[in-house]
């Protein structure tokens, strides 16, 4: 399986989408005809009439009987983003795992439509390139290999991921880097190696459950911080908090977080590394969505203004390119030594095999011309699904606009129960991610995160629908 290239309607698509949307085109003006477009572009008739189908589905424009395509007067309800929470400031000890487990199980249901997935659509991934890469690493592994790989991980694995941290701007110590059995591993054993039972923990609000699952299974209790939904922790509140409380951790998400995909400034990335040196607090770092952005450049991760070691800095290759491969790693700082010995502890190693198909595909140069298209393919879903979302969805509806990853987080109307949304929505074989499961004390009942990482077909289209029809129904009814 290739990875998907954009095709030349999806490419004239989101051109013209991009000049409804900066203005250039306004509400009212008429998009230019069919045999304009073609001596312009030198684009094919079906061309033009499937990036105008594409720009109607997403609510941008509109056809008129005998005039052509007009761009719509859009709503602007729902493009304004949710508020930053108000956490209660409690510590709170975690109990979530059983709500995550009743919640999430369905996802793994292949006939459920996957709004409340963890993963994008499988079909953006180079499977066919990385088996190639697997066989033909295998036929060169030597016992040799095996033994070496113990316990860091493979060598040439963690020569490439230092190799891209590099030109990231982001030098590591090649003994820093742990391969793990994908990023919630490596997450687990960073958090076990700056805590002991009882100790607090500072989250975003909201936070991904995953998170609080970790923190469930070590015993640890979490304070929640105010987390605005476009730049990520609100650093005043976080040093308020850091006075009050005798914090052990922080664990953030600083590049797309999620469930907001909130994008963390690199300027107030370094000044939140700063904050926490200060105050002598590890960040462990979730950095899983990074490589998934729609600028030009990969946003810098908080590791790389890390000066003391406090940085335990955490990612995988489970989003950007292997799913299922479960490769992930830590760079631990100060700390890498202790990772590695409960690594040792706990699993010992990381299976060789898909470390080396890894390795060979990154070596082959492919990685980069396929993160180019996975997120051309992204960017376009979030777009027609964010479209879809302000069409179907009732007056008040508020929505964040990332800028890389592949959720949307939604703030209901007053009057709306997320969770209810969720087991309606369950029995009709649509999959959510309810609010109540991002935060410990199970707050957020009127949100909802739903992934937008799956071509936006007529499946998808009908489900954000009924997802929206039920929302109205709850909003008119008050609840």
């Amino acid at each position: 399986m290739f990875a998907v290239r954009l095709t030349r309607y999806q490419q004239l698509t989101d051109e013209l989408a991009v000049s409804i949307r900066s203005g250039v085109l306004r509400p009212g003006d008429r998009l230019p005809s069919v045999r304009e477009l073609r001596r312009q572009r030198g684009v094919s008739p079906s061309t033009i009439f499937q990036a105008y189908a594409q720009l109607e589905l997403q609510g941008l424009v509109e056809a008129r009987a005998r005039s052509g395509y007009f761009v719509r007067a859009r709503r602007q309800l729902t493009a304004q983003p949710p508020d930053a929470a108000q956490p209660s400031g409690r510590v709170t000890p975690v109990a979530i795992s059983e709500l995550v487990f009743e919640l999430l199980g369905s996802t793994r249901d292949v006939d459920v439509v996957p709004l409340g997935s963890a993963f994008p659509a499988a079909q953006l991934f180079p499977f066919d390139a990385l088996a190639r890469s697997g066989a033909r690493a295998m036929r060169r592994l030597s016992p040799a290999q095996i033994s070496g790989a113990l316990t860091a991980g493979d060598e040439s694995l963690r020569a490439q991921i230092g190799r891209r941290y590099a030109l990231n701007g982001v030098p590591l110590r090649a003994d820093e880097i742990i391969v793990t059995n994908g990023a919630m591993e490596a997450l687990n054993l960073c958090l076990q190696a700056v805590t002991k039972p009882g100790d607090v923990v500072v989250v975003e609000s909201p936070t991904f459950y995953a998170a609080l699952q970790a923190l469930e299974r070590l015993h640890l209790k979490a304070v929640d911080v105010e987390t605005d939904p476009v730049e990520g922790v609100r650093l005043e509140a976080l040093e308020t908090l850091l006075k009050q409380q005798k914090v052990a951790a922080c664990w953030f998400m600083p590049t797309f977080q999620n469930p907001l995909g909130a994008l963390m400034p690199n300027a107030k990335k370094q000044a939140l590394v700063q904050l926490l040196a200060r105050h002598g607090v590890p960040l462990i770092e979730d950095d899983v969505y990074a490589e998934l952005h729609f600028g030009l450049r990969r946003p810098l991760p908080a590791k790389a203004f890390d000066q003391d070691g406090l940085v335990l800095h955490c990612s995988s290759f489970s989003k950007s390119l292997a799913p299922g491969y479960r490769v992930g790693w830590a760079a631990a700082g100060r700390y890498a030594k202790d990772v590695e010995r409960l690594k040792m502890m706990t699993s010992l190693a990381s299976p060789i095999p898909p470390q080396l198909a890894i390795a060979e595909y990154l070596m082959q140069g492919g990685f980069d011309r396929h993160l180019r298209h996975l997120r051309g393919a992204l960017q376009s879903q979030h777009t027609v699904a964010r479209a879809l979302i302000e069409r179907f969805f009732p007056k008040g509806t508020r929505m964040t606009e990332p800028q890389g990853g592949y959720f949307v987080w939604l703030e209901l109307p007053l009057g709306v129960n997320a969770l209810d949304i969720h087991h309606q929505a369950m029995a009709q074989s649509i999959s959510t991610a309810p609010g109540v499961l991002f935060s410990a004390d199970r707050r957020f009942t009127r949100h909802l995160r739903l992934n937008v990482g799956h071509p936006v077909n007529s499946q998808i289209r009908a489900a954000l629908k009924l997802l929206g029809g039920m929302a109205k129904e709850q909003s008119a009814n008050g609840g």
